[in-house]
């Protein structure tokens, strides 16, 4: 049985109002004894039907309760019979507008309290689909850029053009380990570094090319980078490259005492 097309029928309405055969009843019965999500939707129906007749009944005013007994006292020496007729039909009839219209508003407050779940959920839904979704764009673009990042990097690393300068360890540091990649022709300098411990905030790494005798600056850096990081251009004639650590920003002449890792260029 589909309990929710059961629910939809608003059998379990007129089961409430007592509007069944005792046939009906006792179908619903044993459905209500199988499918516990049914007890609990004639539960919802009953606490319903309640609610809105205590919310109809009118509070009667107080003077009502002492005319009605003044009235009875007044009439206790000559009691009357009045009888009352009611004719079937017009029972009958009060009693079925009573549950059509009690039944229509439990059946409109269940639809409209159901679409609004349903609406909501759906909605919560959609929010959370979309937020995995943008995540996995996110994602998506980093690694793109990553990628992408790394085929520019091999496409140094394996040009013949680019001329590798190993830089190896000074004293200061003799676990340093940094390697330049230089194009003499375009004068493109990328720099690698494989080991270079931290420095403090105030202090950088700066990169020089010896040409001539001379140290030329080829820019500042700091330890913490993945794959090439691009320096500034250096021309042709470099013999040498070398790492010191500087202020913030760099100098002009190198300090020479701090020098951290340095490496020949080898003509091939």
């Amino acid at each position: 049985m589909n309990v929710e097309e059961y629910i939809s029928s608003g059998i379990l309405e007129a089961y409430a109002l007592g509007e069944l055969s005792e046939h009906e009843r006792a179908a619903v019965e044993r459905n209500l004894l199988q499918y516990p999500q049914l007890r609990k939707e004639l539960d919802l129906i009953e606490e319903t039907q309640e609610h809105l007749l205590m919310k109809a009944a009118v509070q009667p005013n107080a003077s009502v309760k002492t005319k009605l007994f003044a009235s009875i006292d007044n009439q206790k020496s000559a009691p009357k019979v009045v009888e009352l007729k009611r004719t079937a039909t017009d029972a009958s009839a009060w009693k079925f507008a009573a549950a059509a219209a009690v039944t229509i508003a439990l059946v409109s407050s269940y639809l409209a309290f159901n679409y609004w779940n349903k609406w909501k959920t759906t909605e919560n839904s959609l929010s959370e689909l979309i937020a995995q979704n943008q995540r996995v764009a996110q994602d998506y673009n980093t690694v793109n850029d990553r990628l992408d990042q790394i085929e520019k990097d091999l496409n140094i690393t394996n040009n013949p053009a680019f001329n590798r300068v190993v830089m190896k360890g000074t004293a200061n540091a003799p676990d340093a380990l940094a390697s330049v990649y230089w194009n003499e022709s375009t004068q493109e300098v990328y720099l690698s570094v494989q080991q270079m411990k931290e420095l403090a905030q105030e202090n950088q790494y700066q990169l020089w090319a010896i040409i001539d005798g001379k140290p030329v600056d080829a820019g500042v850096f700091d330890a913490n980078f993945d794959g090439l990081l691009k320096m500034k251009a250096v021309q042709a004639g470099a013999a040498t490259f070398a790492v010191t650590v500087e202020p913030r920003g760099g100098k002009q002449t190198p300090t020479l005492e701090t020098m951290q890792a340095a490496g020949n260029v080898v003509k091939g």
